[in-house]
């Protein structure tokens, strides 16, 4: 039996695609910052839930030794943990653009860190890394989460040639808006003395509030990540869900600066001619 390991498995995505992959017949490592608040996963055949932390190495390496020693093994990573920010590039500082990328960015390659010297033993494995249209499309007020998706995008690409090597497998699922509590989750960057911006700051950021409320379901998305696992492929990119699937190809088919004006058309915004 196959044993997977997901970060961020308290709820949205994380959470379903645990529960997808019990089903599927798998062993099912549900890591979280605090598994001692989970029932729901820990009453579930085969499934354990054990306390990960992607800013905290100590917490990565426990979890990954512990998961070896419980279920005998690891065969897949699911890098599915991180949150979002919106706002104002001018409204963010320092210490919030560092936060975002200690989780989605330094929090994903201190995973990788951790697991690869196992997959290499073994000359097997693979790694699932949670991307985003926001990995390939700039959006206005999304600077910050923007920039850390781009991240994961080059680094894993950049991975896919040298765990040739190994033979081990690393993929990117690309996501769009989800019905989870990522919104609620949301870190919102606000400064009221930014009047200049008061359009992005009004109309805008209602635009994409409403956006963020009616994504895909999670369920959805687990779908997808499991058929990346399962394909047997040697794919980089997969598309989940349907959201992600027009950006995508507009963004990869069009010249840029066609592509421009769809943006500027989508949140109503005026495109100065030179």
């Amino acid at each position: 039996m196959k044993t997977v390991l997901i970060t961020g498995s308290s709820s949205g995505i994380g959470k379903e695609t645990a529960k997808l992959f019990q089903k599927k017949g798998w062993n099912v490592a549900a890591t979280m910052r605090s598994p001692e608040k989970e029932n729901e996963l820990n009453n579930l055949e085969n499934v354990k839930c054990f306390k990960l932390d992607v800013t905290d190495k100590d917490s990565i390496e426990t979890a990954i030794e512990e998961t070896i020693r419980y279920f005998e093994g690891i065969d897949v990573v699911v890098n599915n943990a991180g949150y979002g920010t919106k706002g104002l590039f001018e409204a963010a500082n320092k210490e919030e653009a560092k936060d975002q990328f200690e989780v989605n960015v330094f929090g994903v390659m201190n995973v990788m860190w951790a697991i690869l010297p196992y997959f290499r033993s073994k000359k097997d494995g693979t790694i699932i890394n949670i991307s985003s249209q926001s990995g390939v499309v700039g959006a206005p007020l999304n600077s910050i989460y923007n920039s850390t998706k781009f991240a994961i995008e080059g680094i894993s690409e950049s991975l896919m040639y040298e765990l040739s090597a190994i033979n081990v497998k690393i993929k990117l699922v690309l996501l769009s808006a989800v019905k989870s509590n990522f919104l609620s989750s949301t870190r919102f960057f606000k400064d009221p003395d930014l009047v200049e911006y008061s359009y992005f700051n009004n109309n805008v950021m209602s635009k994409m509030k409403e956006y963020l409320a009616n994504g895909e379901r999670p369920e959805v998305i687990a779908k997808d990540i499991y058929k990346a696992v399962s394909d047997g492929k040697n794919k980089l990119r997969y598309l989940a869900g349907n959201g992600v699937k027009p950006s995508y190809l507009f963004k990869k088919v069009l010249p840029f600066n066609i592509f421009k004006k769809i943006v500027y058309r989508r949140f109503g915004l005026v495109q100065k001619s030179n």
